[in-house]
């Protein structure tokens, strides 16, 4: 039986974990990933899993991707987070000519960050130029290359616009080098990413460095992967992070249940509200895994047929908010089950209480997602999520 493009990636993630676990406390404190780790990620082309093949990439398929970000979140969340950051970003290279996708991503090291979109890009003989700050840019500290997300302006100032009239927004890539980084990250939950900011002044950026990302007109690889806008592929990729963390939590608190017993007081494992409470979150962190993966499965499956629908974007929004917030649900649930014990840093409980939280605040996981879900449900349009009576 012949597997699947990209399963090799799962396998891989699964062998790491142990040196990731065993580095998650020096990447906590130095709040970078460490070189052992980074090294085995890229020897083992994890950074690579979504670059396309003509680039030297896996080209994995979504479903893959998403066991390899569990694999590594159930290690640290941290090194999960910056992996599914830089895999998405090498997404780029299907909007790239081959020759400048080969110069960025050819080596084994050439690794690709950004941050949120901001600013400006004036359009000059040959290319653009650009000045400004931008912020959020995890796993920039392994990066070798950044990118920024602008917006196009002509010469005299005019906003460009594409042909249905909204802005158009580029995606201008730059060695770190033409950089300057600040070392920002100081936070509660996600430390060891080094989500940190980067600027550049009157930096000259060549036409073929400004990529039209997600644009259908502008890609050049025709596999469904890159049907999939890359803010999905963030979405999906961040939600199996949760997934992962939870996972580890609810598993460390098995664990402690079943040996943990205070004097006096009954075992943990014979405890009727403890037992109650494992049950009632391991139903909920099954559930919300196979509600996630299914709507990516479905989604997988009609990508070669057409593009992405309304109605898989509802979808794909609705599954990545719900599986977050489910998935910070079951890690609660751990952390008040094991009690005491769960304060202390030397037990797996709460850096993973504090990433996950972390995870909460980003992008993905808002709560507006909902408002978006409900709007287009009560509307009844093309944008009415997945439901089993639509496909049957």
């Amino acid at each position: 039986m012949n597997k699947p493009p990209g399963f090799d990636l799962v396998a891989r993630a699964r062998a790491l974990a142990p040196l990731i676990a065993s580095e998650a406390n020096e990447i906590e404190r130095t709040r970078r990933l460490t070189a052992p780790v980074v090294s085995a990620l890229i020897e083992n082309g994890l950074y690579r899993a979504l670059l396309p093949k003509s680039t030297g990439g896996a080209e994995a398929p979504i479903e893959n991707f998403m066991q390899m970000q569990e694999e590594i979140a159930k290690a640290d969340a941290s090194t999960a987070w910056c992996l599914g950051q830089c895999a998405v970003c090498a997404m780029t290279a299907a909007y790239l000519d081959p020759e400048t996708a080969r110069e960025i991503f050819g080596p084994a090291d050439g690794i690709l960050a950004w941050g949120a979109i901001a600013h400006e890009a004036r359009a000059v003989p040959g290319g653009y130029r650009i000045s400004g700050r931008w912020d959020f840019a995890s796993g920039s500290r392994q990066a070798k290359w950044l990118g920024a997300h602008v917006r196009i302006v002509e010469a005299d100032g005019t906003p460009r616009r594409k042909p249905d009239g909204a802005p158009e927004v580029r995606t201008v890539l730059f060695p770190l080098s033409s950089a300057t980084m600040y070392d920002v990250w100081d936070v509660i939950g996600l430390n060891g990413t080094g989500t940190d900011s980067y600027s550049v002044d009157d930096l000259f950026i060549p036409d073929r460095f400004a990529a039209l990302r997600d644009d259908p007109a502008a890609l050049r690889e025709q596999g469904p992967l890159y049907k999939l806008p890359t803010y999905f592929a963030f979405s999906l990729g961040f939600a199996a992070v949760s997934l992962g963390v939870a996972r580890a939590t609810l598993d460390a608190a098995t664990d402690l249940a079943r040996g943990k017993a205070s004097f006096g007081i009954k075992p943990m494992r014979d405890n009727n509200a403890v037992q109650g409470a494992i049950g009632r979150a391991e139903g909920d962190l099954r559930a919300a895994r196979a509600y996630l993966y299914a709507t990516a499965g479905e989604v997988w499956r009609d990508l070669p047929s057409g593009g992405l629908t309304g109605e898989h974007r509802i979808a794909l929004r609705l599954a990545s908010t719900w599986t977050i917030h489910r998935a910070a649900s079951v890690v609660e649930a751990a952390y008040r089950m094991a009690g005491a014990t769960a304060v202390f840093r030397a037990n797996p409980f709460e850096r993973r209480f504090r990433d996950m939280h972390a995870i909460t605040q980003q992008i993905q996981a808002r709560d507006t997602h909902y408002e978006d879900v409900g709007k287009a449900i009560l509307s009844g349009g093309a944008d009415t999520p997945l439901s089993t009576s639509q496909r049957a």
